[in-house]
């Protein structure tokens, strides 16, 4: 074990693999959205590709800060069981202060039990339980319960009767554009989420505050996140400052309109990329201020730090938005993932698969502690000898409830299982609720666009197959029926509190 070092885990909501220059070993397609990740890259170990345990965010925290597969205390569960083992938990028994900033996620709130083991947490919603499951869920256009709302829904419904739906979505859309135009708003006002720079802000006093002992700091970035509202100054700095506050705002009211197809959506698809390429932008140039409060505090040479996200996000590219558990595309389910600890200097592991299921336990042991009692296996040792990569590796495996896009009540979260399970150049994606299961080549279709015929490859689907099976069986046969109970029990009481309030 080395000496004990701080940890910091940045965690960014949405970021894509793609657009984390020179972490995939080039530029981003767009463009160089992440200059401050470039740099880090060069003295980190990079991995690209590291694969989620779990999509969206409150399939994927699990594995990040606990190390273990989302469902594997059954579907009914979300986010962490009260007394888990987890990342803070295990450093802050090993003497680290602990501190959490979370930009307004709702599902990374105390609800679900990530305030665990930090001596400080912030999740910036307010301490308001009916924000809680309105982060995944895009907004919609559904009129309200006054008597202007059941109007229009009453009209909604006469033009859909006679064949006009399309006619009053288009007119409804107008007048409610032209209703928000009368506004005088800034992007500030429109974010649904802390921005980076606010939760940056917070870093720094408490850096100040926190004595000689080491720490763990866990900050969470929501920039990317839909609905997309960068700073002005990140859009021009990434060559967009043609759009303005009224046209973010009715791309991101076009882009969440469920009325229109994916073909009449694509004419708006540049555009509200750079508000997602900008949000990024943002969030690299924020960690790069905190890069630099460590060197103003002395810290890094004693700071280990990561970098990673929860998920993807989907830009159209299979016909689909934002990140809803419908499919696990490699869009969604591949991320960035960089360690930067002092002393190692910087390594590619160009050929490594690395589920986050392993992150907890690697991060440990890579700051010196211990992973005594926490799910998932540390790969520090054997990433440091270079002893990875052969064809014995086991396959990763990425899950969800199929469809769960808003389950704040758990009777909302029995849907089918959906799982994607990689190895090597073949990747599998079985719904296990509806029988369908696709085998991609992602040498020969990176995009994912010609699943393989039935009966071609019949091994390698027999194996992957097997492996799925094996997994849940696994999950099952393993799961913790105390932790499991003391999370039930959690549900029906916080849903009991808000039932009756």
């Amino acid at each position: 074990m080395h000496p004990q070092r701080s940890l910091i885990l940045i965690t960014v909501d949405c970021l894509r693999l793609d657009r984390t220059h020179d972490v995939t070993g080039e530029a981003a397609d767009a463009g160089v959205f992440t200059p401050v990740l470039s740099r880090f890259a060069s003295e980190s170990c990079v991995f690209p590709c590291a694969v989620v345990a779990g999509a969206p965010t409150y399939y994927s925290f699990p594995a990040i800060l606990g190390g273990r597969h989302p469902l594997a205390m059954g579907r009914d569960v979300l986010g962490m069981a009260p007394g888990e083992a987890t990342l803070a938990w295990c450093l802050r028994d090993a003497g680290y202060a602990t501190a959490a900033f979370v930009a307004g996620n709702a599902y990374l709130s105390p609800r679900f039990g990530y305030e665990q083991g930090f001596d400080e947490f912030e999740d910036f919603l307010g301490g308001s339980p009916a924000k809680c499951g309105q982060d995944e869920t895009p907004e919609t256009e559904s009129g309200s319960g006054s008597l202007v709302g059941k109007l229009n829904g009453a009209l909604r419904g006469v033009a859909k009767t006679i064949g006009l739906g399309r006619v009053y979505n288009d007119a409804y859309f107008r007048y409610g554009q032209w209703q928000a135009g009368k506004q005088d708003v800034t992007v500030d006002d429109l974010r649904r989420y802390p921005s980076a720079d606010a939760m940056v802000n917070r870093v720094g006093p408490w850096l100040a505050g926190r004595g000689g002992a080491p720490f763990f700091l866990w900050l969470h970035l929501m920039d990317p996140h839909h609905p997309y509202y960068p700073p002005l100054e990140a859009l021009a700095a990434i060559g967009r400052p043609d759009i303005d506050v009224r046209r973010a705002r009715k791309l991101n009211s076009v882009w969440n309109r469920g009325d229109l197809s994916a073909s009449q959506l694509a004419a708006y698809r540049d555009d509200v990329t750079a508000l997602y390429d900008a949000g990024v932008y943002w969030a690299d140039r924020q960690i790069g201020r905190l890069l630099d409060m460590l060197q103003q505090f002395g810290l890094d040479d004693d700071t280990a730090v990561a970098v990673t996200a929860d998920h993807g996000e989907e830009l159209l590219e299979q016909g689909r938005r934002y990140h809803r558990p419908d499919a696990l595309p490699e869009s969604l389910i591949r991320v960035p993932l960089l360690v930067r600890v002092p002393g190692t200097g910087g390594r590619r592991f160009a050929d490594v698969p690395f589920s986050q299921t392993d992150l907890p336990a690697t991060l440990l042991e890579a700051v010196g502690v211990a992973p005594g009692g926490m799910a998932g296996s540390s790969r520090w040792n054997e990433l440091l000898a270079a002893q990875v990569g052969d064809a014995t590796e086991p396959p990763t495996v990425t899950e969800c409830v199929a469809g769960s896009t808003n389950p704040f009540y758990s009777c909302r979260r029995n849907g089918s299982r959906l799982l994607a399970i990689h190895h090597g150049r073949y990747k599998l994606t079985w719904n296990l609720g509806g029988g369908s299961e696709q085998l991609f080549d992602l040498a020969a279709d990176p995009g994912e666009t010609a699943p393989l015929p039935p009966g071609e490859v019949p091994e390698v689907r027999r194996r992957l197959m097997q492996a799925v099976l094996d997994h849940v069986k696994k999950s099952q046969a393993e799961r913790d029926p105390v932790a499991r109970l003391r999370a039930r029990l959690r549900d029906l009481r916080l849903e009991g509190a808000v039932a009756f309030r």
